[in-house]
């Protein structure tokens, strides 16, 4: 009996300091990306403090860059950090296809279309920074890997990191990208590969690169390339080609140029010339895939006091040029939701949640979907095929404004505040 006695008392002596070495957070942020920081950044808009989990020891700027359309400008106005972003890069003014033979067959200008529709090549690192920069000091942990969560019993949701920090939050939100941890605790699928990879780079011309402000695409048979300016002295590239599913990862970065350009060796484009200027280490290879979310089949995008935004929920391939776009919408979207009912309990945090879903869901699983058919027919590799595409169905069929209508996003004002 005193053996057991003393068992109880060291047990509550344990669970005792566990919960007194749990740190207490009202909102939890998984991952540093587009998605988390953007989030981050709309919540401390309306004073909201967050704690932004990243895994990495820096953010992660490694990236090449994002395009942002009307829709990620809009919102990047609204969490105040739009006109600096614009001073550091160029506005694109349209777009051209060429054939790999250097073929043009059809070039249209954004204006003509829409004259609201905004378009800037945007390089990662200085999108990651400008967010980060706007936040406290202390308001990304970095060196913050998710090794476990699970439900608190007092309604919230309790981490543990590994390297045994444990916190315990009312609300987390998963930004932790398309392999989200987040996401699998809640029931998500890993993602399905699209058949396709894509090599990607940031040309560096340190006196000026000699392009125009337009897109450049160059289709070819099962694979496409395109390349566009980001800044005065930065040019954004990629090859997307057919691949069985990718073995071991590349690291050797001449290896990885060598590929790339092996790809295009007899295109008559300029992109050889942009990869020559492209650092060796800059240049990444990414297996490209999606999840489509099926109504009425895919797990809520919130569970209990979590929820998920960005690639965390609805991965897609890039093909509309709408990934960053769509988290910045989630982003602006959920905390527009959440900001008033954080300190009403969890029924209001879960109708909040609930709420954020019904009004994105909509919008994101048609595109997922679409995004994923232009893919897989730009992809195609039979001859007759590509003839007809090259010949009919992109000069005289393809309609700019209604293949960009999916860039028409209204959304609700943040309230204003003194932050």
């Amino acid at each position: 009996m005193l053996a057991r006695h003393s068992f109880l008392r060291l047990a509550s002596r344990t669970f005792a300091t566990l919960r007194s070495d749990t740190r207490d957070e009202q909102v939890v942020i998984v991952g540093a990306g587009i998605a988390g920081l953007s989030t981050a950044v709309a919540l401390h808009r309306l004073g909201v403090r967050s704690l932004v989990l990243e895994q990495g020891d820096s953010l992660r700027t490694g990236g090449t860059s994002v395009t942002l359309f009307k829709n990620g400008w809009k919102v990047l106005d609204v969490i105040g950090v739009g006109e600096e972003l614009r001073s550091q890069h160029l506005e694109i003014q349209g777009i051209a296809i060429k054939t790999d033979n250097g073929r043009e067959i059809r070039s249209f200008t954004f204006k003509d279309e829409d004259q609201s529709q905004e378009v800037r090549a945007v390089e990662r690192k200085i999108l990651l920074e400008t967010l980060a920069k706007q936040l406290p000091q202390d308001s990304i942990c970095f060196s913050s890997k998710l090794g476990r969560i699970e439900k608190d019993k007092d309604g919230g949701i309790l981490l543990e990191l590994d390297n045994g920090t444990r916190i315990s939050s009312k609300l987390v939100i998963g930004c932790d990208g398309i392999h989200s941890a987040v996401a699998k605790w809640m029931g998500f699928s890993e993602p399905k590969y699209a058949g396709y990879c894509a090599f990607r780079g940031l040309g560096d011309y340190p006196d000026g690169q000699p392009f125009g402000p337009r897109v450049n695409y160059i289709y070819g048979r099962g694979i496409r390339a395109a390349y566009v300016p980001v800044s005065t002295t930065k040019v954004y590239w990629f090859v997307c080609f057919n691949s069985p599913p990718p073995g071991p990862k590349i690291t050797d970065p001449l290896e990885l140029k060598k590929q790339s350009k092996d790809l295009i060796k007899t295109w008559d484009c300029e992109l050889q010339s942009i990869v020559d200027a492209t650092p060796d280490d800059t240049i990444i290879l990414t297996p490209l895939s999606d999840r489509w979310l099926w109504p009425g089949f895919s797990p809520s995008a919130s569970s209990g006091g979590a929820v998920v935004v960005g690639d965390a929920w609805h991965p897609m391939t890039p093909n509309l040029g709408q990934g960053a776009c769509c988290a910045l919408e989630d982003a602006v979207v959920l905390v527009k939701k959440l900001a008033p009912v954080l300190d009403a309990g969890p029924m209001a945090i879960e109708d909040a949640l609930r709420s954020y879903q019904n009004e994105r869901f909509p919008r994101l699983y048609p595109m997922t979907i679409r995004s994923y058919l232009v893919g897989a027919i730009l992809q195609m590799d039979n001859s007759m095929v590509c003839s007809l595409r090259d010949n009919v169905l992109i000069p005289k069929l393809v309609r700019l404004g209604s293949m960009l209508e999916h860039t028409n996003f209204e959304f609700e004002p943040l309230p204003q505040t003194n932050v």
